[in-house]
């Protein structure tokens, strides 16, 4: 296994206080598994390595999970139609998706994380924050503990993972897809305004498409085009975003890694093999409501909000939500409110529909719930 990066790059581990006492500078390490699900399929099937990997079921409806990096070559990405894979990389190999050894595999890795710190903010089965600002294996250095957790990733797994490492997560993000596949980038703090002023504002996380062609036409092309534009006017662009943006540009962001962060919602979501109007959508919208409910009691917290989601047949999306004075204490309520929130979509009867879906939100601690029925009594 290649490590790359040096000695020199590494971020010192010994804490630096200001006068008040509080940490003057984080040491954040961005980790992401290289090709994940495709790497998963390839380790395990000797027979797929060096081929073009793509990890999707065939169909019209079906959209791509994961891309080996022979398939990204032709132009194959995670989330592209299946269809289009197919035609750009007709010898593309399809694996269907299986999330239960991708998931134990995943554990796997974050296991190897938690060696290292407690502060470990996974953002998806592929890819963690880790604060190693203080580590538990009492390595010198950032980027030598980032080195140690990939070579434990290789050593344990067969597979490989990129890292970077830099004084805040915004730039360990950018870092960590500095050197991929199977590398290592280090952005030490007095290199932050000269590695950020040429990137192209595409590379800022959170900035699509839109947003980027929209700063286009405004002249702002590269992150010193934005640092180049004051607070006032880039709030005038973009709004409450446009103080982000400022902050950003200058290799800003204050924002810890927070482990075991609870989740903000509970969905599932089903595509349709054909377009249905909305009244045959019965049978799958309580076959989601189950899995929602299914899901939901394995998290301590109650959720409070019901929430429909829907796509057309044209692509355009909906939500219709309820939060009822009670939250629901059983799938049948649930489905029942799922169901009802169909009426509330106005809509003509030709009108034709390709996915929908059922979501739990707006949750909160049992404690919280548990209270006014105790006033009540």
């Amino acid at each position: 296994m290649t490590i790359l990066g040096t000695e020199s790059d590494d971020l010192r581990l010994t804490p630096q206080f200001e006068a008040g006492g509080s940490p003057l500078q984080r040491k954040i390490v961005h980790v992401d598994m290289d090709a994940f699900y495709a790497s998963v399929e390839q380790r395990d099937d000797p027979g797929l390595r060096g081929r073009p990997v793509v990890v999707a079921w065939r169909g019209r409806r079906s959209v791509v999970c994961a891309a080996s990096y022979e398939a990204r070559r032709f132009g194959v990405r995670s989330a592209m139609p299946a269809v289009t894979a197919e035609r750009l990389c007709p010898e593309a190999v399809f694996v269907p998706p299986d999330f239960v050894r991708y998931k134990a595999v995943s554990r796997a890795v974050r296991e190897i994380f938690l060696r290292h710190t407690d502060l470990v903010e996974p953002l998806s089965l592929d890819e963690a924050y880790l604060d190693v600002t203080e580590n538990k294996t009492g390595l010198p250095t950032a980027t030598r503990v980032a080195k140690k957790i990939r070579e434990e990733i290789w050593e344990e797994t067969s597979l490989t993972a990129s890292a970077g490492v830099a004084p805040n997560k915004f730039l360990a993000k950018i870092a960590s897809d500095w050197r991929k596949p199977n590398g290592l980038f280090v952005i030490q703090p007095k290199d932050v305004e000269a590695f950020l002023v040429p990137l192209p504002v595409g590379r800022i996380p959170g900035v699509g498409k839109v947003t980027e062609a929209r700063m286009k036409e405004f002249g702002i092309a590269t992150v010193g085009d934005l640092l180049a534009c004051d607070l006032a006017t880039l709030e005038g662009y973009f709004g409450r975003y446009g103080g982000r943006l400022h902050q950003l540009a200058r290799g800003v962001d204050h924002s810890p890694v927070v482990p075991d962060r609870n989740s903000k919602s509970i969905s599932a979501e089903d595509t349709f093999e054909r377009d249905i109007p909305l009244a045959e959508t019965d049978e799958v919208i309580r076959k989601l409501a189950d899995k929602v409910w299914n899901a939901s009691r394995r998290d301590a917290r109650v959720a409070r909000t019901v929430v429909l989601k829907l796509k057309t047949a044209e692509f355009a999306s909906m939500t219709r939500s309820h939060t009822p004075v009670k939250p629901p204490e059983s799938v049948e309520e649930l489905t029942e409110i799922a169901l009802g929130l169909r009426e509330r979509v106005e809509m003509g009867s030709g009108q034709r529909f390709r996915l929908v879906g059922v979501g739990l939100s707006n949750f909160r601690e049992a404690v919280e719930e548990a209270v006014p029925s105790l006033l009540a009594d």
